[in-house]
């Protein structure tokens, strides 16, 4: 995908946290399932920081095989390239951590996967920084056919408590695209 046609999502950053982390323990895996069902579509995950955490949330429900196709946990760089098949010079160019790499994760997944939506995760869980990124520097990815959104995010707390957070963000992104915010309206 070209650069002019990646559109950046117009939600601030704290109005994307007041939406969903405000609702943790409200949006449940059940919602977010309920949701895909509903709009009959398929998700995969290219995830790296998060290490399966969002592929665990979402097939936490049964009946997960309607919607969730796969994913890979491209830990390592080479994995991400070989495996996800992102540029390398994409990696050496915008380091990766970073939205260049996350938004190439989430559309290689969903064009490898052919899921209607692809969700990625890229950051610093720590406990050593991967510079330039410090730990807690994350970005989140969402690609579908209408549009690819990315957030970043600058968490604190735990290697797990970081991880955790990411891929609620990752699942409220998703949320979010699927229409969930109308729950609270």
């Amino acid at each position: 995908m070209a650069e002019q046609d990646i559109k950046t999502v117009e939600i601030k950053l704290e109005d994307f946290f007041t939406k969903v982390l405000s609702v943790i323990g409200k949006i449940t895996d059940q919602q977010i399932a309920d949701l895909l069902k509903k709009s009959k579509q398929t998700v995969s995950v290219a995830e790296s920081v998060t290490g399966g955490l969002i592929a665990g949330r979402l097939t936490n429900v049964a009946g997960s095989s309607d919607y969730f196709v796969g994913g890979i946990v491209c830990y390592n760089p080479r994995i991400k390239v070989i495996q996800v098949g992102i540029s390398a010079s994409l990696i050496s160019q915008h380091g990766i951590v970073s939205k260049e790499v996350a938004i190439a994760l989430a559309e290689e997944i969903k064009k490898r996967f052919r899921t209607d939506i692809g969700i990625a995760s890229t950051g610093v869980a720590g406990p050593a920084p991967i510079p330039p990124a410090p730990v807690g520097k994350v970005f989140i990815a969402l690609a579908s056919d209408k549009e690819t959104e990315w957030k970043e995010l600058n968490l604190q707390g735990t290697r797990s408590e970081i991880r955790e957070k990411a891929a609620q963000a990752a699942l409220g992104l998703l949320w979010l695209y699927l229409g969930g915010d109308e729950i609270l309206k």
